[in-house]
């Protein structure tokens, strides 16, 4: 670190940012973050901040999403790490990988959504408006939201 501030190289202000869905997903959420951190040590990046959220990547009122516009806006971050690009927004990740950009912020994605193939992504955006559109109807928790989303899923395997 202080070999770099020497050579005039400022370390990378990084922040970690990992999401899942709903609180039964907390131990995949826990593995998110384990990983993002060692592949930031592998890395050498300088961790400033992890920020999580439990909930849907179409939910714009996140707490930890919230927070890491914060930082972006006040300049204390200079590289945001997440797994996939949904965890950061099911839908518009151009958009927020400009803005950050804009603010001198670079979006690094583990994994690349490539190998999806444009039907699956499009499966997967469906399911999760399903999901927002069923939870805001019934409530994240409940088996009526359940119920809809399996049916859901079950009509697209039948296809």
């Amino acid at each position: 670190e202080i070999k770099r501030i020497l050579e005039g190289k400022i370390p990378d202000k990084v922040v970690i940012y990992a999401r899942v869905l709903s609180r039964d997903q907390k131990e995949d959420l826990e593995r998110q973050v384990e990983y993002l951190k060692n592949y930031c040590s592998t890395k050498g990046y300088h961790v400033t901040k992890i920020l999580t959220d439990i909930s849907s990547g179409l939910n714009e009122n996140r707490r930890g999403l919230k927070q890491l516009f914060k930082l972006v806006e006040g300049g204390e971050v200079t590289k945001v790490i997440i797994t996939y690009k949904d965890r950061l927004t099911r839908f518009g990740f151009k958009y927020l990988e400009q803005y950050f950009n804009s603010h001198g912020v670079e979006i690094e994605v583990i994994f690349d959504d490539e190998e999806k193939t444009p039907e699956k992504e499009l499966v997967e955006d469906l399911l999760a408006i399903v999901a927002s559109f069923a939870g805001k109807l019934y409530g994240m928790r409940s088996n009526k939201k359940k119920r809809l989303v399996e049916a859901v899923k079950n009509a697209l395997r039948d296809d």
